[in-house]
């Protein structure tokens, strides 16, 4: 029989969400590995998550990868069911979801890791943005925490894009329909950059939405006029309305909107047009959104959505809530380790980054659920003075509250009553 780790009674309640997925000694060693990397501040190998848990000296390293090259899992089934627990946590009952997409690489090396290859890197330093090794495409649902003045994206969903085989945006596609399927009584509106503006979102249907950034030589055309009942296939398309350029130059109904993005309020102008996207969207009606500042003229962002409804300027924030998954994959490759283990054949290669992920969002919940206090930010700054601004907790700040909650479990008798938070972080403060 495994020898089962010990962990804090608040994290054992996250992750026991999570044991449906699972057989009874593959949830053992689940529970195990997310809080050895969860505990693991360097070296976030398979082996050093064993060490994380302080186990390496008790099972054999064998069982750790079993656990992504041949154990009873499936990824999907774990991120959907994760996703029910972040929607019914972490969001106001009955609300519509909002879905980011994107995709980043995990550098590897060697010509027999599975799937890798030369990727478009946007983190890489210099101008040739090129990479080597596996590139994921990452579905996330963003939060919005009371404590947080943030969005927060948690992810939930990845797909290994491999040479030859389906595009990054068909891989989305994939990834957005099944949230779709999983929670049929929301609304689910897909946020992503430029490159995901393709025709793999073409009809989303009634319940979908996508956002996202048109490009400077984008075309809108007005919809299709009514049939003339003449003989003929009808049109599909109206006049040429041009590119987002051609639609500034011409507008004359700009009006002032106040909009939150980005931790800022500020006002800026906008102006909107109906319309078709055909080259890309087909047929699917269209709103353009042009936004510029107060004293530009032209326009500084273009952005194209299928959501006909909603007010301009939530259509902006929700926009700029994208950028939260560029912070999430600057968490978990810096904070995390997530990508560093060394695994190369197929299985294993297309479970362990997404295990990774998981460890992030069980973080985020965690100390949304029962980490967080009002006193972590003023011990943050009285233990470190020199963040005189600091107003809110960071990533890091869950992770070490969490990793200290961990190693306290570890190493305290087993009692009834289990380390929480606070004693631990005050456990861990130096003496006088």
């Amino acid at each position: 029989m495994l020898q089962p780790v010990t962990l804090p009674g608040s994290l054992s309640a996250v992750l026991a969400a999570l044991r449906p997925c699972f057989t009874a000694p593959t949830f053992r060693v689940f529970t195990a590995l997310v809080a050895g990397l969860l505990a693991q501040p360097v070296g976030r190998t398979v082996c050093g998550m064993l060490v994380g848990a302080g186990l390496a000296r008790v099972w054999h390293h064998a069982r750790a990868h079993r656990f992504f090259s041949a154990a009873r899992w499936c990824p999907r089934q774990v991120g959907l069911l994760l996703a029910e627990v972040i929607v019914t946590g972490l969001l106001v009952p009955g609300s519509a979801i909002t879905v980011v997409v994107d995709d980043t690489l995990f550098r590897r090396r060697g010509r027999k890791v599975h799937a890798a290859g030369w990727f478009h890197d946007g983190s890489a330093a210099g101008q040739t943005k090129l990479g080597f090794g596996n590139n994921w495409v990452v579905v996330a649902i963003v939060v919005t925490l009371p404590f947080l003045s943030r969005p927060v994206a948690v992810p939930v969903l990845a797909a290994l894009a491999v040479k030859g085989g389906a595009s990054k945006p068909d891989l989305a596609r994939e990834l957005v329909d099944l949230l779709a399927d999983h929670f049929p009584n929301h609304e689910l509106h897909i946020v992503a950059d430029a490159a995901y503006g393709c025709g793999a979102f073409c009809g989303l249907g009634d319940a979908m939405t996508m956002t996202t950034r048109a490009k400077a030589n984008a075309v809108f055309h007005q919809p299709a006029p009514p049939r003339t009942g003449t003989r003929g296939r009808p049109r599909l398309k109206g006049q040429r309305i041009g590119t987002p350029g051609d639609i500034a130059a011409t507008a004359t109904d700009w009006k002032t909107v106040t909009v939150r993005r980005y931790g800022t309020t500020s006002i800026v102008r906008v102006t909107e047009v109906t319309c078709l996207w055909f080259g890309t969207w087909r047929t699917d009606p269209v709103r353009v959104i042009l936004l510029r500042d107060t004293t530009s003229t032209g326009y500084d962002l273009a952005l194209v959505t299928t959501d006909l409804t909603s007010p301009v300027e939530q259509i902006i924030a929700r926009y700029a809530a994208r950028w939260s998954i560029e912070v999430l994959f600057f968490d978990v490759k810096n904070l995390l380790g997530v990508g560093e283990a060394r695994n190369r054949v197929r299985k294993a290669v297309e479970r362990t980054v997404p295990f990774g992920l998981f460890c992030y969002s069980i973080l985020i919940l965690w100390y949304a659920l029962h980490g967080h206090e009002h006193t972590d930010t003023t011990d943050r700054r009285a233990n470190a003075p020199w963040y005189r601004s600091k107003s809110e907790p960071a990533t890091l700040d869950m992770l070490t509250k969490l990793r200290r909650l961990i190693i306290t479990a570890r190493f305290l008798p087993t009692t009834p009553d289990q380390p929480q938070p606070k004693k631990s972080s005050k456990s861990s403060k130096p003496g006088p």
